[in-house]
């Protein structure tokens, strides 16, 4: 099969490798029909996140068709479409349990290898599932592939930092960066009944689809924004600010716009040492920090059924589509964010 494999820092390479196999009695192997670039597969790719072995296949947002099934798997069968979120999980352990399936005792994350060990991803023709019965569902006929392929990661992840900030009815809600998680963010906000939510970005396509998803998009480098936002909240701040880009930047933009008492939930992966904010700001504030992994798994269930039910129009995201030939430019124009690079869909068929 021809895949993208990490070599380094911004090195990548289309290779031709191997069939992945069924290893174990509860895989499957999926035939990938649409996958992505997130916005984490940059993190190795920039050399900002260390560890991930050379020639690992990247990617972990895909949808495609089951092509094969261990002995052991029995809700999947030949030929089922299928979506996944980013990582495996089991359904049975403490973890998942709660509810917390991105820390499954026995998940692993799609396209990372470290040390000999994980799993390949899915910047490739096929793709290898362990867990399979309860990692992979299908998707409903009546939902638009490309949304389906988004709830296994983006908008999972935007409906959980909603619910990690407490969004609800009439509140008011600040989301720091309107990438693609960001404005999902703004979409689940919006579905949790949220009276104002603000999306602050400086890149103008952004901002415009963040409006066109119903947030009140703002350059946060204009002076005029933070005395909007606090004309507009009598003086006191948001209610909660999601932050969606993992910089110390945006924690602190985030931290400054709430109000005392306020929630600051984080979806942004962060590789920095240390919070942007003091214990004693905190302190001061009354503040509620949330954060961790989103567990896509759990979420899937609501977000399949959302997208499935009514058209939410995220294609407007995608920017980019391209063939297995295309990812490495693509990679460098996400990267660089050029040519209004906002969402890649990757095609291996084409």
């Amino acid at each position: 099969m021809r895949a993208i494999t990490f070599r380094g820092i911004r090195e990548l390479a289309l290779e031709e490798l191997p069939d992945p196999r069924i290893l174990q009695p509860e895989d499957a192997i999926v035939a990938v029909e649409l996958a992505a670039i997130c916005g984490s597969d940059l993190h190795p790719y920039r050399g900002h996140e260390q560890g991930l072995e050379r020639g690992t296949v990247l990617g972990h947002e895909f949808l495609g068709r089951v092509v094969a099934i261990g002995s052991g798997v029995r809700s999947l069968t030949l030929g089922t479409r299928v979506v996944a979120p980013f990582s495996t999980s089991c359904g049975s352990c403490r973890f998942c349990r709660a509810g917390l399936s991105a820390r499954c005792t026995r998940g692993e994350l799609f396209g990372w290898r470290e040390s000999g060990r994980g799993l390949h991803g899915a910047q490739a023709e096929l793709v290898r599932v362990p867990l399979a019965d309860t990692t992979l569902l299908p998707v409903p006929a009546t939902a638009d592939p490309v949304e389906a392929l988004f709830s296994g990661d983006i908008l999972s992840t935007g409906t959980y930092v909603a619910e990690l900030g407490g969004v609800e009815p009439e509140s008011t809600v600040a989301v720091i960066g309107a990438g693609p998680v960001g404005l999902m963010a703004c979409i689940a906000a919006r579905e949790a009944g949220a009276a104002r939510v603000y999306a602050l970005d400086s890149i103008e396509e952004r901002l415009d689809l963040a409006r066109r998803f119903g947030a009140i998009p703002l350059d946060y480098r204009r002076p005029t924004t933070r005395t909007r936002i606090e004309d507009e909240t009598d003086g006191a701040g948001v209610d909660c600010a999601l932050e969606c880009v993992g910089s110390p930047g945006a924690t602190r933009l985030a931290l400054d716009l709430l109000r005392p008492g306020g929630t600051l939930a984080a979806a942004g992966v962060h590789t920095e040492a240390h919070l942007a904010f003091s214990p004693g700001e905190a302190y001061d504030k009354n503040l509620t920090y949330r954060a961790g992994r989103c567990p896509a798994r759990r979420l899937m269930d609501q977000t399949l059924a959302l997208v499935a039910g009514r058209s939410l129009g995220l294609g407007a995201i995608v920017s980019h589509r391209v063939g297995l030939e295309g990812v490495i430019d693509a990679y460098r124009l996400f990267d660089e964010r050029r040519e209004g690079c906002t969402k890649v869909l990757i095609d291996p068929r084409s």
